[in-house]
């Protein structure tokens, strides 16, 4: 009955966030059209999801690490494990801009939809090779301004929790733009909104900023040892934050070396 309740409640404020925030993010959007990393409208992007996130008591946020002195400054491509569609909320708390690649079906959802567009968020249309070009070339323009750029390189969230494939788009553009990738974990996100479910959970969750991997002297040839060497560091951090949440970890087997994926 309590997470019932008090899952009724952060609908609430979730709902009337938005009303508030929708207006002033949409001059925003309109004010800074022009700029390529667009900062501006993400920051307040992240600012709705902060606020959002603290004014629930079923989720409790913590952030560990720190992230590199020049990123407020240098573009990155930044990596995290997916859990769930809680994870933008925790990712919100980082102390650090980035620009979001997400797949297009989200922006056609109400009211977050909107707030993605208005943010600054670049879509992507996955399966559509023209898409596909057209979010690598604007995810380039962004770094170049020097912003970083976040992707989740699984593609989609885990069902069982288990890390799933890195696939190779996040690094390739690393690679291509010559900037270091930054590795994210995240934990216990899983609870707070589980895939498919209409309900938010009562949990708390970690991200945690992890060394930065520097791509300059690496060509493509070096992009497999690349992402698997990512993701090997972020499946190890993620086994230790769910062993100190109390989480059971079914992510063994995802230290293993995945099979090759070449999509974005």
């Amino acid at each position: 009955m309590r997470t019932a309740a008090l899952g009724l409640y952060t609908y609430a404020e979730f709902g009337l966030c938005s009303l508030l925030f929708l207006p002033v993010m949409g001059l925003a959007h309109r004010l800074h059209r022009g700029d390529p990393s667009q900062r501006v409208p993400g920051q307040w992007m992240r600012r709705f999801g902060r606020t959002t996130s603290n004014l629930t008591p079923l989720w409790r946020f913590q952030v560990e690490g720190e992230p590199p002195k020049d990123v407020l400054r240098r573009g990155y491509v930044v990596v995290a494990n997916h859990e769930s569609a809680a994870d933008p909320f925790l990712l919100a708390h980082l102390p650090f801009d980035m620009r979001w690649i997400a797949k297009e079906e989200l922006y056609k959802l109400p009211v977050i939809g909107a707030l993605m567009k208005f943010g600054g968020d670049i879509p992507l249309r996955r399966g559509d090779g023209d898409s596909v070009r057209e979010t690598m070339e604007e995810a380039k323009r962004t770094l170049a301004a020097g912003m970083p750029v976040m992707i989740f390189p699984e593609g989609t969230r885990s069902k069982d929790g288990r890390l799933l494939p890195f696939k190779d788009g996040a690094f390739r553009l690393a690679l291509d733009m010559g900037v270091p990738i930054l590795p994210l974990a995240l934990a216990g996100t899983r609870d707070c909104r589980p895939k498919h479910s209409k309900w938010f959970g009562d949990a708390n969750a970690i991200v945690k900023v992890l060394a930065p991997i520097e791509t300059q002297g690496l060509g493509m040839n070096d992009l497999p040892a690349l992402r698997d060497r990512t993701r090997s560091r972020i499946a190890s951090e993620v086994t230790e934050l769910r062993r100190r949440l109390g989480y059971e970890d079914p992510n063994a087997e995802s230290l293993r070396p995945p099979k090759p994926d070449a999509t974005v």
